[in-house]
């Protein structure tokens, strides 16, 4: 017999989402794995567990995980699902531990091998194995159709005999992927789009997609962006100059998409509660870092406030799984990828290479300890010298962008002027 994979129904009422999908069962069966699904683990993803048997899975229930050798999950395990999991067993799901030291803890007690997803380094090799870009895109297609249903005004320009009706103005604030994917949908939609983010590769990014690029451009703005490729904290005084030229762009605007998240700190405030006084009645703000404190003052995570003046400020939980039948299946070909790379072809069987600059970047417990550099403790921290980037702050339930997530520990060394541009086929950072 061989070890066993199994895949839990997600606990959070608001977790629609699922780890696996039809495919991946069958792919992951002919690795060598027995594959078990928890009865109606896919149910709110559109995946009955007929489909899951079909591909060769064995439908059971949340006690299978006692034997369980990976378990995959779309959120961290609770400390009830722990207290099922074997010793030793991998854990693969998006741990979301930065301000999490207690959960983090108990995955350590529970003597599981867990893997962060959100911390996948940017790679090419890795690129298949990408959550945070998976899903964010995910976000951003999402954020224009809540805006829009929203705003309950056609987006595009229409011409006809009984008048025009003009295109909507939207503007997305933060452009990483959910940013960039929120700009190409609402292009699709016929809107007048223009955007914004701190770095400078951007403006050729929104330029690409058809929409007009927004940025107060001196020197800070320059160097506004990490050699890693991710957004920098912007000074107080940039902050205030950007506020003043957004502030009377806002006023103008029929729907604005916020996507912004700083490596490790809490969403920044983009839109005051002054900007959102100036907005004409009936448009919509959608707030994509709602759950890690907003974007735009007066949001509220989990629901749709009408201001005073009849705006609309949306903020929403877990947007990826507003979609969840898509979301579900993108996620669970990042984990197959990821775990693939786990297994001995030869033996098919789980092989953890601790070396592999995939598993030293993801892998946040092992053995009893917590192992990540960003989490361990003082007398586990890297040797001096090893240098360790900022980590981003990843929301719980991905709506942030791709940048969101830390990049991998690496030696410190200078780097050339260009490195800061991605070689990537997709966006680094995000305002």
């Amino acid at each position: 017999m061989g070890q066993t994979v199994f895949i839990p129904r997600e606990l959070d009422a608001n977790e629609p989402r699922v780890a696996a999908s039809p495919d991946t069962a069958k792919r992951l069966a002919a690795l060598g794995f027995d594959v078990v699904v928890e009865a109606g683990a896919g149910t709110r993803s559109r995946i009955p567990d007929e489909e899951f048997a079909k591909a060769g899975a064995a439908i059971g229930k949340a006690a299978d995980a006692a034997k369980a050798d990976v378990v995959l999950k779309v959120r961290r395990p609770t400390d009830a699902e722990l207290k099922n999991y074997k010793p030793g067993a991998a854990v693969i799901a998006i741990m979301d531990p930065y301000g999490n030291d207690v959960a983090v803890a108990a995955l350590a007690k529970a003597g599981v091998t867990a893997f962060s997803m959100e911390f996948m380094p940017r790679i090419t090799r890795a690129q298949s194995m990408d959550v945070l870009s998976s899903q964010a895109n995910l976000a951003g297609y999402q954020a224009v159709i809540d805006g829009a249903s929203e705003y309950d005004r056609a987006l595009p320009m229409m011409m006809t005999a009984a008048g025009t009706v003009p295109a909507a103005k939207v503007f997305i604030m933060g452009v990483g992927v959910a940013g960039l994917q929120a700009i190409a949908t609402a292009r699709r939609l016929g809107a007048v789009v223009t955007a914004t983010d701190v770095r400078p590769a951007a403006k050729e990014q929104v330029a690409s997609l058809g929409a007009k690029f927004l940025a107060v451009e001196d020197d800070e703005f320059k160097a506004a962006e990490t050699a890693g490729g991710y957004a920098k904290e912007m000074s107080k005084e940039y902050q205030a100059k950007q506020a003043a030229l957004t502030a009377e762009h806002i006023a103008k605007q029929d729907i604005v998409i916020t996507t912004a998240l700083i490596p490790g700190r809490p969403a920044p405030k983009l839109v005051s509660a002054a900007m959102v006084a100036s907005m004409k009645p009936g448009s919509v703000l959608v707030d994509l870092a709602v759950e890690r404190g907003g974007n735009v003052e007066g949001a509220e995570a989990g629901k749709v406030v009408t201001t005073a003046n009849g705006v609309k400020i949306v903020g929403h939980l877990n947007v990826p799984g507003r979609v969840a039948a898509s979301a579900s299946l993108l996620y669970a070909k990042n984990l197959f990828a990821f775990l693939e790379t786990l297994v001995d072809k030869t033996t098919k069987t789980l092989a953890i290479k601790r070396d592999d600059e995939l598993v030293k970047a993801t892998m946040l417990t092992d053995g009893g300890k917590i192992v990540h550099p960003a989490f361990a403790k003082a007398d586990q921290q890297p040797p001096k010298g090893e240098h360790v980037e900022p980590a981003a702050i990843p929301a719980t339930t991905m709506v942030a962008d791709a940048s969101a997530k830390p990049a991998p520990a690496k030696k410190a060394a200078p780097r050339k002027p260009a490195a800061s541009k991605s070689t990537s086929s997709k966006p680094k950072g995000i305002a």
